[in-house]
């Protein structure tokens, strides 16, 4: 236990409620456990045997927090510890905290602003302003290669042509997540934030698509300081036909049983405002913050001592 992590934790979490109260923006808490699991297949849940059935501690507030919205709560943020069954290490801990907000009416540039004015309050030493981003153009940059029209081949050939040896083949969008973690993200710069933005639309989850040169992207955006992922963001989805296709097609990939959130989807149908919503990692902005750098040094009690 360190008191001064604590005490700089404890400010940061302040910081965060002045600067949501200054925009009016409600704090709310929804519950940890839930009866759907997270059917997102990168994404894996914890469950929790309890005398009513089996419960799922969340791996993010979004759903519950969006049936606040449909119920007319307006812009809205939670500070709250979540859960996902990631490996332990320098930059993970399978319990962590997590800042979710969503505003009304913004759109996902106004958002990318907003998120950057407060990682700039959060993040003192930050001097540089962002730099903002396309998937594409990042790959061009770094790569010479445009990752929405490459096909399998040419994503596997610029691979190997850096240095990284796979065997087999992958799914396009297999290679494109290793050129962007191995060869485009260690580009960015570690004295200012980069956020990266319209993604394959294959990548969209729950965000909104758009064609932008010709290709359809989403509209969705990661938020980095250097390598490290600080958050990501979207354009929400409102089409409550969509959304549940989009869960039920992730539910049949994964294969193992996880319902779809009908009481999310139930909500949905009576109409999700147009809003722009963003999911933050403190304990990470905790870490630039201070300038070390392993997931420990900042948490009370790490997972192995939990």
């Amino acid at each position: 236990m360190n008191l001064a992590v604590l005490k700089e934790r404890a400010q940061l979490n302040h910081q965060v409620r002045v600067f949501f109260a200054e925009r009016d923006v409600l704090e709310v808490e929804t519950p940890a456990l839930s009866q759907a699991g997270n059917t997102d297949p990168f994404i894996d849940s914890f469950s929790v045997n309890t005398a009513q059935g089996l419960r799922w501690l969340h791996t993010s507030p979004e759903y519950p927090m969006k049936r606040l919205l449909v119920a007319g709560s307006g812009d809205i943020y939670q500070l709250c510890k979540v859960w996902r069954k990631d490996e332990s290490g320098r930059r993970h801990n399978p319990e962590f905290t997590m800042l979710e907000w969503y505003r009304l009416g913004f759109t996902y540039q106004q958002l990318m602003q907003e998120v950057a004015e407060l990682l700039h309050t959060l993040i003192p030493h930050l001097q540089k302003p962002p730099r903002f981003v396309t998937y594409r153009d990042a790959f061009l940059e770094t790569l010479h290669l445009d990752p929405h029209t490459a096909d399998e081949a040419a994503l596997a050939a610029c691979t190997r042509a850096n240095g990284i040896n796979i065997d087999g083949d992958m799914p396009a969008q297999a290679w494109r997540d290793l050129l962007l973690t191995h060869c485009v993200e260690t580009r960015f710069p570690t004295d200012r934030l980069t956020f990266l933005y319209h993604y394959p639309a294959s990548q969209s989850a729950l965000a909104k698509v758009r064609q932008e040169n010709g290709q359809w992207v989403a509209e969705r955006f990661e938020v980095y300081l250097g390598v490290l992922e600080l958050g990501n963001g979207y354009q929400e989805q409102t089409d409550a036909v969509r959304n549940r296709q989009i869960l039920q097609q992730d539910a049949q990939t994964r294969g193992d049983g996880i319902a779809v959130d009908e009481h999310f989807l139930v909500a949905l149908e009576q109409g999700l405002p147009e809003c722009a919503g963003v999911a933050i990692g403190i304990d990470r902005v905790l870490m630039c913050r201070m300038q070390v750098n392993d997931l420990k040094q900042v948490i009370a009690f790490s997972w192995e001592v939990a």
